[in-house]
């Protein structure tokens, strides 16, 4: 599903934010990233979800290179990941409704179809009495919701998650967990970037860990 092959990447003329990249990501599996603030974990997730193309190195999604792939095709490639962003990236005078609804309209799926499944999964997350709100009338802990909801109503190949549960109680945060848990069964590959060492041991999946932007070697785990 995912294959770096010694990738770097750096912003501009500045330092390698990451150095000789090594791993896979198996079709079906879920993989917690973790490493110290600056680690270059949001770097990561960026070449992941096509946001940069790497300084260096091989980057495969999907069986396909990105650096031999025309812009003209990234967007149906991207139009197979969800993504959790740590600042949400909510549309602000849509509503919430609208704002999880957005990646199944964008695919053309029946109105009816849609509407079924944002009203189930807003209410998985907790959500069913904020519909017509706006982001900027929700806490962040909702907004956060919203932002999940809306990554993974299209049921993505792959899932990438920049601190899902950081603002979120545990309570609510295990919840998500078991979310994300009954995608990965469905066959979503998932890689959740995480600093929250207490949901790591209580849902068990490998661990990649980065250190100044080195990959260090994984831990390995079961997800539970």
């Amino acid at each position: 599903m995912v294959r770096f092959d010694n990738v770097g990447m750096r912003y501009g003329t500045g330092h390698e934010v990451l150095r000789d990249v090594s791993f896979e990501l198996p079709r079906g599996s879920l993989t917690y990233l973790t490493g110290a603030s600056g680690a270059g974990k949001s770097s990561l997730l960026k070449l992941m979800f096509l946001a940069h193309r790497p300084s260096r190195g091989v980057v495969e999604l999907f069986g396909k290179d990105l650096s031999r792939l025309p812009r003209t095709q990234l967007p149906e490639l991207r139009r197979q990941i969800g993504v959790v962003y740590q600042d949400f990236r909510l549309i602000d005078h849509m509503s919430v409704f609208d704002n999880v609804a957005l990646p199944m309209r964008v695919s053309r799926r029946p109105a009816m179809e849609i509407n079924a499944h944002v009203e189930e999964l807003l209410g998985w997350v907790g959500l069913a009495d904020k519909i017509a709100a706006t982001p900027p009338e929700l806490s962040g802990g909702e907004q956060q919701r919203v932002a999940i909801a809306r990554a993974v109503i299209a049921r993505p190949r792959l899932l990438l998650a920049d601190e899902p549960t950081g603002s979120v109680d545990p309570e609510m945060g295990d919840r998500l967990m078991h979310l994300f848990l009954e995608l990965n069964r469905i066959g979503t590959t998932i890689l959740i970037a995480t600093h929250d060492v207490a949901m790591m041991e209580r849902h068990r999946a490998p661990v990649m860990r980065l250190i100044r932007g080195e990959l260090a070697v994984s831990r390995p785990g079961r997800a539970a």
